[in-house]
């Protein structure tokens, strides 16, 4: 299986008009019951609200999105007492670019942690390393002025993209976690994408997870959560 692991790479299919705007694609699954990127949340209740914010990835595209990984985190921190509302604001097709457009409704929800994945299909929309830099860099300022903790989640990039772009590419999530002190993710589909059991992990697509594969991303970004949520409740 060739393994795309971003948003949408260049192993993928060509764009759909849907994917180039902020519209959410339509799931490719028959499973799909929805359109991932909908915004999905539980009621206002007045736990702390956690943002997943990102792309397909995070939206849970071409799954049902009860089994995206936002979903699964929410099992895993009412699991473990702690009390988090968990919001998925992904949108398939988006770049760091779309996410500035839009950071100001995340803003406004008040999170006290958001996850942010969003790069993945810079290159494919045609922003340069630089742009993409510099729109990260915006919005984590942003969500930390907003007085959130931010979790930065790193992805990489189709082989095809040759070494030393993914190289730098790569470096973008490493040297922004360092310059504003956020916790960081590497690899979102750290044991998902690459897998021995891939198939079981990743859709046909060789770019989104499966459930299966959305319940360890959930479980690798609640690891890398764990240090800035508040005690849990028991």
């Amino acid at each position: 299986m060739m393994t795309g692991f971003a948003g949408c790479g260049k192993d993928a299919p060509p764009p759909s008009a849907n994917e180039v705007s902020t519209t959410p694609d339509q799931p490719e699954e028959q499973e799909a019951k929805v359109q991932p990127g909908a915004v999905l949340t539980i009621e206002d209740d007045g736990r702390p609200v956690l943002v997943a914010f990102g792309d397909s990835l995070t939206a849970g595209y071409g799954v049902d999105r009860q089994y995206s990984y936002p979903a699964y985190l929410q099992s895993l921190l009412d699991s473990e007492g702690y009390r988090y509302r968990v919001v998925n604001a992904g949108i398939s097709g988006d770049t760091t670019a779309g996410g500035l457009t839009r950071i100001a409704n995340i803003v406004a929800m008040k999170p006290a942690i958001v996850v942010l994945e969003l790069g993945g299909n810079d290159g494919l929309r045609g922003l340069t390393l630089t742009q993409t830099r510099e729109n990260l860099s915006k919005a984590i300022e942003t969500l930390q002025s907003g007085g959130a903790k931010v979790v930065l989640a790193g992805i990489t990039l189709p082989r095809n993209y040759g070494p030393d772009y993914i190289r730098d590419f790569e470096k973008i999530y490493k040297d922004l976690a360092a310059k504003y002190k956020v916790r960081f993710l590497p690899f979102l589909l750290e044991g998902v994408a690459l897998n021995a059991k891939s198939d079981d992990l990743m859709q046909a697509d060789g770019i989104h997870a499966r459930p299966a594969g959305n319940k360890i991303v959930a479980e690798n970004v609640f690891q890398t959560l764990k240090p800035v949520l508040s005690e849990p409740s028991r």
